[in-house]
């Protein structure tokens, strides 16, 4: 069993306010949920309005694939977050 990590910080333009980028963040973890089969949750950051740190998981039974599934989520995350993403690590254990 591989578990894959990874972890990105997302800048939230034109949150202004928690709710906002609650709003944005929970959108952008349930379809990345509903397309990758992941774990995604929001775990650094949380009190601040125009930046938000996510934290990703899968589960595979092979290296390769776990890779590779995280680097489509990566892509998929800044092809429809408007604002800066930064990955911050990945790790295969």
């Amino acid at each position: 069993m591989v578990v894959g990590s990874c972890q990105l910080r997302l800048a939230v333009p034109g949150s202004t306010s928690l709710k906002d980028k609650r709003r944005v963040v929970r959108s952008l973890i349930d379809r990345a949920h509903r397309r990758f089969n992941v774990a995604m949750a929001e775990v650094d950051t949380l009190e601040h309005p125009g930046v938000a740190t996510l934290g990703i998981a899968c589960v595979s039974n092979d290296r390769g694939h776990a890779q590779r599934v995280l680097e489509q989520v990566v892509q998929w995350v800044e092809g429809h977050c408007e604002g800066d993403v930064m990955v911050l690590g990945v790790e295969l254990i």
